[in-house]
């Protein structure tokens, strides 16, 4: 992982042990009606990449590399010796290399056509981010790019689960990655009331499920989890640090940014993934919540997991250390969850002060929490009322 919260998993997990939030005031988005994000300031992509390599590709990008090379390193894998036709790439973005554009067109506008770079396209398209990772690791397998918003990353999950399933692959690098802290952005989604505008205290802007949160705080990450067959992984002796048990998605086919107020949409996609998983509901100990500190999001989120999942199992939003990363958001969050499955230690919610009585959960603030964790949901929703849901089993 790759995060505000540190460059590498060790470090990002640690952050959101600790509950320590990382929004603040970002300088590049001066002017702008919201300067706060969660920015991942210890990623230095020219440093670990190379300068030559790095500036022909788009930050998020960039991240995503460095990210899959570190899954790919910690799963004993190698890429020299494996069979690339039999391992996929599946990654998921909402915007792809979004800050590539802002550059070019700032650069249109200011200085002519003639100045554009070359590379503009390749660095800008969403699917290079697993072209690029393809190639990286001599993957020849399935390549492909998930956008369903803010679950692509979940999605992504998905997808790559059934590549495995079907044997289109033994392995598949998945995750997702979002680098899009830009003007264009971080205007647009200020016009529509989504972000927090809690500059006087940037550490308590992000709060999921608190009483007085007030939007999202917009943030980069770039996540890389290596699926691996059962089969495949025990022959080669593989750590494992969970199960992939259960995947759905389902659409609100309702408004094109509000959630369903019941979150009707969220639930078939949570049912579907428990269904995949052979589980009940009172088997679940944990979710990881999509909880992006927005009043809509949170309460319809909130309603939900109560109603299908009940009050039992301890809650967690990492994005009160991390920010919402959009496509990353859920693929942060099932590499994070994995980790809550391999130690089983529940992160708290940071930024959460007092939480909102109409959400009826056992959210975890203040310290992290030593509890029994056999399985978890991971929830991801999206604008387009796209959901998807993952079911992690302890390994």
């Amino acid at each position: 992982m790759i995060t505000a919260g540190g460059p590498d998993t060790a470090r990002t997990w640690e952050a959101v042990v600790q509950g320590r939030p990382t929004t603040a005031l970002i300088p590049e988005l001066a002017g702008m009606p919201v300067q706060l994000a969660c920015q991942a300031t210890a990623f230095d992509g020219d440093a670990v990449l190379g300068r030559r390599a790095a500036w022909r590709l788009d930050r998020c990008t960039q991240m995503a590399l460095v990210a899959g090379r570190e899954a790919v390193a910690d799963a004993g894998l190698d890429p020299a010796g494996w069979d690339g036709a039999r391992v996929g790439t599946v990654l998921g973005s909402a915007l792809g290399g979004i800050g590539t554009w802002q550059r070019e067109y700032d650069r249109l506008r200011e200085l002519g056509p003639e100045r554009i770079s070359p590379l503009t396209i390749p660095m800008s398209l969403p699917n290079l981010i697993a072209g690029q990772l393809a190639t990286d690791l001599r993957a020849c397998g399935p390549s492909l790019v998930t956008s369903t918003a803010c679950a692509s990353g979940t999605t992504a999950l998905g997808v790559a689960r059934d590549l495995l399933r079907h044997d289109s692959c033994d392995v598949v690098i998945t995750g997702g990655a979002e680098s899009s802290l830009v003007h264009s952005v971080v205007a647009a989604f200020a016009r529509a009331g989504a972000l927090s505008r809690n500059a006087e205290d940037p550490e308590l802007a992000s709060r999921p499920f608190d009483k007085d949160r007030d939007g999202f705080v917009i943030a980069e990450a770039a996540a890389i989890l290596v699926l691996e067959h059962p089969d495949h992984a025990r022959a080669r002796g593989a750590q494992v640090y969970a199960y992939l048990s259960g995947y759905g998605a389902s659409a609100d086919a309702g408004h094109e940014t509000r959630p369903d107020p019941e979150g009707a949409g969220a639930q078939r996609a949570v049912e579907s993934a428990l269904r995949d998983a052979e589980l009940f509901p009172i088997e679940i100990d944990h979710v990881n919540a999509h909880g992006t500190s927005t009043p809509l999001n949170d309460l319809a989120e909130g309603r939900m997991v109560r109603r299908v999942i009940g009050g039992h199992p301890l809650v967690t939003a990492a994005k009160g250390v991390t920010g919402h990363s959009l496509g990353a958001a859920g693929a942060v969050e099932a590499a994070l969850t994995a980790l809550t499955l391999k130690h089983q230690v529940v992160p708290p919610t940071a930024g959460l002060r007092e939480t909102d009585p109409a959400v009826d959960l056992d959210v975890v603030r203040g310290t992290a929490r030593k509890e029994a964790v056999e399985a978890a949901l991971s929830n991801s929703f999206g604008f387009g009322g796209q959901n998807a849901a993952l079911v992690l089993t302890r390994a």
